[in-house]
């Protein structure tokens, strides 16, 4: 069982992560045009930061704590099986959402600003929020786990997630501001919808920790680069791409394996 400070700081961290949506908010409000360059070099490194982490950091430790029990073979097979499981939860996740609502599916921001009907940018907006709650679940759930794992893996995560929180912020608080001009409630609908990952985190917590040890955290951490590889090719490459500046997306990928591999190697 984990101590009670390490806990609390993979919850305060996980809490921090997912109230950066209220960021993106923000920024919808106070600028007339978002700086997409910025916004695709920070996609990308978020995609790289957790690419590396998962190959190189989380699936080798997830391998070490299971050969504690199993044979080195057995090992990898159980670490795979977690592995490819994670990805098979948030896929499934991608799949019952509709496409139209999916915080998954690149939208860009006329398409986000512009609308047959007020309702149907306010509908917009909503859906988003629900279906960005229901992908921060098992986003939550992965901040969490992670950070369990010390501040040298917990922190590169959670600053990763937050970025790629902000945009999908930008993505509720839009439609709903351009449809009713009240911004307090397009922010409070983007803090909402990000809130959904210490929800996860807490709900991931009351089920795994009374069961907790080395095993279950090789389990956890192995499922989690399934769900963070997901995300960086399924949500974030796609959205860096999306806003035309492929070769800022990719010093962005480049920049944040560097940079996690620099994190890795120093602390």
């Amino acid at each position: 069982m984990p101590e009670l400070s390490t806990i609390l700081i993979a919850l305060g961290l996980t809490i921090v992560a997912g109230l950066s949506t209220g960021i993106g908010a923000l920024i919808s409000f106070f600028t007339k045009s978002t700086d997409t360059r910025m916004l695709a070099v920070s996609l990308g490194l978020s995609a790289g930061v957790m690419v590396y982490i998962s190959f190189m950091e989380l699936m080798p430790e997830a391998v070490e704590g299971l050969e504690t029990i199993y044979s080195s073979r057995m090992a990898e097979l159980f670490m795979l099986l977690a592995f490819f499981g994670g990805i098979a939860l948030i896929a499934l996740i991608d799949y019952l959402v509709p496409e139209d609502e999916n915080p998954h599916e690149p939208h860009t921001l006329s398409e986000l600003q512009t609308g047959t009907s007020h309702h149907q940018l306010k509908r917009t907006g909503t859906m988003l929020a629900v279906a960005i709650g229901i992908h921060n679940f098992p986003e939550g759930m992965a901040t969490f786990i992670s950070c369990l794992d010390g501040l040298q893996v917990a922190l590169p995560i959670m600053i990763a997630i937050a970025i790629h929180n902000i945009p999908e912020g930008i993505a509720v608080s839009v439609p709903i501001y351009h449809s009713t001009g009240d911004r307090k409630k397009a922010l409070r609908l983007s803090l909402l919808s990000g809130l959904a990952e210490p929800a996860g985190a807490l709900i991931g917590m009351a089920f795994l920790l009374p069961f907790w040890s080395p095993v279950v955290n090789a389990i956890c951490l192995a499922s989690v680069a399934g769900i963070m590889v997901y995300i960086a090719f399924d949500e974030l490459l796609p959205g860096a791409e999306s806003f035309g500046h492929h070769h800022l997306s990719l010093i962005g990928v480049i920049t944040g394996m560097a940079l996690m591999a620099l994190t890795l190697l120093i602390l």
